[in-house]
């Protein structure tokens, strides 16, 4: 624990010695970029962009950082990884080699520089508004965080060697997620305020959404025909079960599993024949056929669930903790945006190392940022008939 406190105190020094020379702005001859005069070095950008390159080929062919402006080494690599071509093909020319090593090299830049950007960020506001983290905070969370994910320390040397980070570099993580947490709650400490009046004005507008309406435990068989609905029945009336029937018959695809039972269903969310036969029905009766677009139904009331509403009292913790939860996010985001305008103008970059963070940044011309994760859209074929399942009492 001495060494990882030494370690500590160590990166600390370094830090306040960068202001003291730098203090005055600007960007120094050794470095990349300057934020609010802290200066990252061309050393410590390598440093971050060769760990970036190992996280990217981690168990994969060992990373070779893409070497800027030839990529002498890198299309070297590249050639020597490529697969036999096809017959009648030809292996790519060093020429696409090196337009595959300059866009893996923007890539890499992108992640080093985010993270010790935004790193500076992170420690600058947090020593602005005050808000700090000890290095026994540090060491703690670090040694809670190895311990759940490495068994041995073997094992997370082994990490280290394969990364290429430092305990160092583990230990600058770690404190500026804590001090990240601390902001965040300095942020949201007071923004969640709600007073009695909101919850019952909140109430007074959503008051649907703290009742249940009247909902019918049934029995439900569908058929593809009215005659075999007819004898459906026929077989229950002679004292047939009706699961047994609706298992051996029923078409519907939510109930025939259950034997036809389809429980807390409520007005409107049937077909409407069917809606209109379910609430019609008298309990313990069998009703139908029914006609619908999806066939024929059979149904029996097997329960009635009257209608409930909450009251204020009963509804009024759940409604103060949805919009304190709504208000702290509010200024989160608030601040997020307040926070990386401002922090973005304080960050000044050499021409070659200009990224997204940089006050110099400029989008192309037509062009708009891409999306920090790409969407993606699930669609599934709609299944005939549905029943939506009943609301859960709030």
């Amino acid at each position: 624990m001495l060494r990882l406190r030494t370690r500590i105190g160590a990166v600390a020094s370094l830090a306040m010695a960068a202001v003291a020379i730098y203090g005055c702005g600007g960007i120094p001859g050794d470095a990349t970029v300057s934020v609010g005069g802290k200066p990252i070095t061309k050393a410590t950008f390598e440093h971050w962009l060769a760990t970036s390159a190992r996280a990217g080929s981690f168990n994969a062919t060992p990373a070779v950082v893409p070497d800027p402006p030839r990529y002498t080494k890198c299309v070297a690599q590249l050639e020597a990884s490529q697969p036999k071509p096809a017959k009648g093909q030809k292996p790519p020319t060093a020429a696409a080699l090196r337009i595959q090593c300059e866009q893996k090299y923007q890539q890499l830049k992108q992640q080093a520089l985010h993270f010790l950007i935004t790193t500076e960020w992170v420690l600058g506001e947090a020593e602005e508004q005050g808000v700090s983290v000890s290095d026994e905070e540090v060491i703690k969370q670090f040694n809670q965080v190895k311990s759940q994910q490495f068994h041995k320390e073997a094992d997370f040397q082994k990490l280290l060697a394969k990364t290429g980070e430092t305990v160092s570099d583990v230990l600058l993580r770690v404190k500026v997620e804590k001090l990240s947490s601390k902001l965040q709650a300095k942020v949201t400490k007071d923004a969640g305020h709600v007073s009695r009046a909101e919850v019952a004005k909140y109430y007074d507008e959503h008051t649907s959404s703290y009742g249940q309406p009247e909902r019918r435990n049934i029995l439900l068989i569908l058929t593809a025909t009215a005659a075999q609905a007819q004898k459906a029945k026929r077989e229950i009336s002679r004292g047939k079960s009706f699961a047994n029937i609706a298992k051996s018959s029923s078409i519907d695809p939510v109930s025939k599993s259950s034997g036809g039972t389809l429980d807390g269903v409520a007005k409107g969310q049937e077909e409407r024949a069917l809606d209109e036969a379910i609430f019609k029905a008298r309990p313990n009766v069998l009703t139908g056929p029914v006609k619908t677009a999806f066939g024929y139904y059979l149904v029996e009331v097997k329960k009635i669930l009257p209608s409930s509403q909450q009251t204020l009292t009963q509804a009024q913790a759940q409604i103060r903790q949805t919009l304190e939860t709504e208000r702290s996010q509010q200024a989160l985001t608030n601040f997020a945006k307040e926070f990386e305008k401002r922090w973005r103008a304080r960050t000044d970059c050499r021409a070659e190392y200009v990224v997204s963070d940089c006050k110099q940044y400029k989008l192309a011309p037509n062009t708009t940022p891409p999306p920090e994760a790409p969407s993606q859209t699930v669609t599934t074929p709609p299944v005939k008939p549905t029943h939506p399942a009943p609301k859960k009492k709030k």
